[in-house]
């Protein structure tokens, strides 16, 4: 499926999974189990989340430590496939 395709089915998604300020690490078991049980999952990153960095490198890091793939990020949210 291509990239353009798991968009397309992104843009209904709701939110499932949101990072705040205690980072990522809270959140990697609750996403991996999400992705077991779905292909897409959105991520909205809190403001809080970001001390200083931006939301493609959190979404980049958040990836790398599920084995997943980014789709996409908008704004504070990142989609995320398996």
């Amino acid at each position: 499926m291509s990239d353009q395709d798991l968009r397309k089915q992104a843009h209904d998604l709701d939110v499932t999974v949101w990072v705040g300020k205690k980072g990522l690490s809270p959140v990697v078991d609750e996403l991996d189990d999400q992705l077991t049980n779905r292909d897409l999952v959105k991520v909205k990153f809190h403001r809080s989340a970001q001390a200083g960095t931006d939301v493609d490198e959190l979404a980049t890091e958040l990836a790398d430590r599920v084995s997943a793939d980014l789709v996409e990020t908008r704004g504070h949210t990142a989609v995320l496939h398996r």
